[in-house]
C-alpha cells in the first residue's frame, strides 16, 4: 500500500494548487508569470526582470504601471531568497488580485519548485497566470518503459506524458530463417533457437538494468512486428518484478525510434486504463472488507475519524468528489467551540442561520464562523498527525462512483478488528 506520499496525494495536491492558481484574475495584464529552467543563473534572471521593471515604466495606466512594477518587485524579493536555481527549476506568479471589486487589489506571490524538471524559461504579463506548463506535468508524471523486439533487434524506450525517448536499441546477430548451404534444417533451426534464446536474455538484461530500479516506471509495454514478442514474454527471461508491470502487448510494424511512436500511439487508453487499476484494487479491497463482514473496514466521516484518533487506521480512502466543509464555531463571548460538517453549497445558508442562534453555553446571539477548510484536506492532515496512509480515489471509474454515492466517499482499511 502506498505511503502517505503517495501518488495520488501528492498529484491531488499538486492539482489543487493549480486550480487556486487557475481561478485568480487581475485586472487588464497585470499578473506575472516566471519560469526559471534548471541550471538558469539567478542573478541573470533578476538582471532580465529589472529591465522589464524600466521597460514597465511606459505603461499610461498610473494604476497598471504600479501594479506591475510592484509585483516585479515583489518577484525580485523572493528571487533572492534562493543560491542558485533548485533541480527541478522554479516558479514565481505574482501580481495585484482583486478582493473586493476595483480598489480592492492586493499583491499575492507564490513559488513553486515543480515536483518534476520544468525546462520552460518564460516570463509574461497577462489577466490570468500562465499555467500550461505546470498542467503539463501532471499528465507527464507517470512513466512507462517499453520493450520493442522481433529476432533481429531489440529498442528500449521511455513513454512519460507526451514525451518519447529511445534510451537504447541492440541487434540480435540472428541470421535469417533460410540457412546457409550444406546445414541440415534441424541443425539450423536448433543453433537458431539458442541464438535466440541468448539474445532474449540480453534483452532481459537491459531490461533489468534501464527499468528495474526506476521508482517512476508504472509499467511495461511489450511491442514489435510478428510473434517473437509473444515468445520473449511465455517464459521467464524477464524479471519477475517487470513481468508484473506489464500492462499491454502491442503488435507494431516497426522497432527503433518509429516503432516506439507507434507504441505511444496506440497505447492511449492502456495507459488510461492502468492509471485507474490502483484505484479500483484499493476500493475492490475495501468492497470485499465491508461486505463480507472481515472486519477490517470502516466508512462514514464520524466513524473514520474516530477510529483514525485511535490509532486503528492503516489507510485513509477518501473520494476526491467529496464536496463537504469542516466549519469550525466559536462564540465571541464566552469560550464555546464546535466543529461541523457542512456540504460546500450550503455553507452561505449555514452561516446565515448562525448568525441568528444562541451560543448553547452562554445563551448571547453570537456565534460565527472561526475556520473553514475542506474536508478532504482537514483528514489528510488527520492522517498525517497520526501516521496513516492515505489514498485519494476519482470518480472516472465505475468503482469509484461506487464508492462516493455508496459510502458516502470516506472509508478505512483497519490494522486490526475493531
Amino acid at each position: 500500500m502506498a505511503s502517505i506520499k503517495s501518488y495520488s496525494l501528492e498529484n491531488y495536491r499538486f492539482r489543487k494548487l493549480l486550480e487556486e492558481l487557475k481561478s485568480k484574475v487581475g485586472r487588464g495584464t497585470e499578473l506575472i508569470s516566471l519560469y526559471v529552467p534548471p541550471g538558469r543563473p539567478i542573478h541573470e534572471v533578476i538582471n532580465g526582470l529589472w529591465q522589464e521593471y524600466n521597460t514597465a515604466s511606459n505603461i499610461k495606466s498610473d494604476r497598471t504601471r504600479k501594479n506591475v512594477q510592484s509585483a516585479i518587485e515583489r518577484v525580485i524579493q523572493r528571487l533572492r531568497y534562493f543560491k542558485k536555481t533548485p533541480e527541478n527549476g522554479l516558479v514565481v506568479f505574482c501580481g495585484a488580485i482583486p478582493q473586493d471589486g476595483e480598489g480592492s487589489e492586493r499583491l499575492e506571490d507564490y513559488v513553486i519548485i515543480p515536483p518534476e524538471p520544468i525546462n520552460v524559461s518564460y516570463y509574461g504579463c497577462s489577466s490570468t497566470f500562465y499555467l500550461d506548463p505546470l498542467y503539463e506535468i501532471i499528465r507527464e508524471r507517470e512513466s512507462y518503459g517499453v520493450i520493442i523486439l522481433d529476432s533481429s533487434e531489440a529498442s528500449f524506450g521511455i513513454i512519460s506524458g507526451r514525451r518519447i525517448e529511445l534510451v537504447r536499441e541492440i541487434t540480435s546477430g540472428i541470421p535469417g530463417k533460410h540457412r546457409a548451404g550444406g546445414q541440415s534444417a534441424r541443425r539450423f533451426e536448433r543453433l537458431r533457437e539458442m541464438e535466440l534464446n541468448e539474445f532474449f536474455r540480453r534483452v532481459a538484461k537491459y531490461a533489468d538494468e534501464l527499468f528495474l530500479d526506476r521508482s517512476d516506471i508504472k509499467g511495461i509495454l511489450v511491442a514489435g512486428p510478428g510473434p517473437t514478442k509473444y515468445e520473449f514474454l511465455d517464459k521467464d527471461y524477464l524479471n519477475y518484478m517487470l513481468k508484473q508491470k506489464v500492462v499491454g502487448v502491442i503488435d507494431t510494424a516497426y522497432t527503433g525510434e518509429e516503432g516506439l511512436r507507434e507504441v505511444a500511439s496506440k497505447s492511449v487508453d492502456i495507459l488510461r486504463g492502468v492509471r485507474h487499476m490502483d484505484e479500483k484494487r484499493i476500493v475492490q479491497r475495501f468492497f470485499k472488507e465491508a461486505t463480507l463482514g472481515g472486519g477490517l473496514a470502516a466508512y462514514g466521516e464520524d466513524e473514520v475519524r474516530s477510529l483514525m484518533e485511535r490509532g486503528m487506521v492503516e489507510t485513509l480512502i477518501i473520494s476526491e468528489g467529496v464536496d463537504r466543509m469542516r466549519v469550525t464555531v466559536e462564540c465571541g463571548v464566552c469560550s464555546y467551540t464546535d466543529r461541523r460538517t457542512v456540504r460546500a453549497v450550503d455553507l452561505f445558508a449555514f452561516e446565515a442561520e448562525l448568525s441568528r442562534s444562541k451560543c448553547p453555553s452562554c445563551g448571547n446571539q453570537s456565534l460565527k464562523i472561526k475556520e473553514k477548510k475542506n474536508l478532504i484536506d482537514d483528514f489528510i492532515e488527520l492522517a498525517e498527525r497520526y501516521n496513516v496512509n492515505v489514498e485519494l480515489i476519482s470518480t472516472e471509474t465505475e468503482e469509484g462512483e461506487m464508492f462516493l454515492k455508496g459510502f458516502g466517499g470516506i472509508a478505512a482499511l483497519l490494522r486490526y478488528k475493531v
